[in-house]
């Protein structure tokens, strides 16, 4: 733990994480630019989903009540996280709130963005859920099919982002989702993970470690867990941390347009 750095800047608004141009243009990314494949994928339909059987949670993710409460996890409110050398967090804030709304975790060239929201008592959310990304990734001319994955069935969707020249390639991104006990916990992978089952091992051990934090509170079925944000920097200096940097950061959005339900705002970035 050894470097914070945080980068504020506006980010799209979506269901899938912030992809900047030079981001979405790499080949490590998994960007296809290939003409044909490209019309083919403006032509395919949402993929149905498909009712899945209970993910089993014996390895985590867990819900508060099953790990002791004074662990070594970072506490961020929704989320309590277990910190790796290198990690790099960015907090995503509402702007009209200022509430932090979603933490990505970077890794070796992989991201996960996670998100908790509320669910019903007697059922989970992730099957319906995964009908809604479909149509929403593919209404914006991506494709979407869905398969099982080591975090349970998935959606393994291509991103229609604008490359530096003008043309439309297709980002690899996974979107995968887990019911607990009145909570869902969402996680989006991208980079190398998004298409490299190797490559997003890590990201996977990373969620399978995350503590999901509900609360006793009522809220309404998909209501977003509102996450915190660590330690300001002047407390994290006081602890022997390295300082921190700050820098603007132009915040593009890989020309995607708006994926909803679930509003973005500035972004603060750490790494640990």
């Amino acid at each position: 733990m050894s470097l914070f750095n945080r980068r504020k800047g506006k980010t799209d608004a979506g269901l899938g994480p912030d992809l900047s141009e030079d981001e979405t243009v790499s080949a490590a990314a998994g960007v296809v630019g290939d003409p044909e494949a490209e019309a083919a994928a403006a032509a395919d339909a949402p993929a149905k989903a498909v009712a899945s059987e209970t993910f089993d949670r014996t390895d985590g993710p867990y819900d508060e009540s099953e790990v002791d409460e004074d662990d070594a996890r970072l506490a961020l409110g929704g989320l309590r996280l277990a910190g790796r050398e290198g990690m790099e967090l960015r907090f995503e804030v509402e702007e009209a709130t200022q509430r932090v709304i979603a933490v990505t975790i970077g890794m070796n060239g992989s991201t996960v963005q996670l998100q908790t929201f509320a669910a019903p008592r007697s059922a989970g959310v992730w099957d319906e859920i995964r009908e809604e990304i479909a149509a929403a990734v593919v209404a914006q001319g991506g494709t979407s099919e869905e398969q099982d994955g080591p975090l349970g069935r998935e959606l393994l969707c291509r991103l229609p982002v604008r490359t530096e020249d003008g043309r439309t390639a297709h980002q690899p991104t996974r979107f995968a989702g887990i019911d607990g006990p009145r909570w869902f916990l969402r996680a989006v992978f991208s980079g190398h993970a998004g298409h490299d089952a190797a490559a997003a091992a890590e990201l996977e051990a990373v969620v399978r470690d995350v503590v999901v934090v509900r609360g006793g509170e009522a809220m309404a079925p998909r209501e977003l867990i509102p996450l915190t944000l660590p330690p300001q920097p002047e407390q994290a200096a006081a602890d022997g941390e390295a300082g921190v940097e700050v820098e603007g950061a132009p915040g593009q959005n890989g020309g995607r347009e708006e994926l909803k339900p679930f509003e973005r705002g500035p972004e603060i970035t750490e790494v640990r």
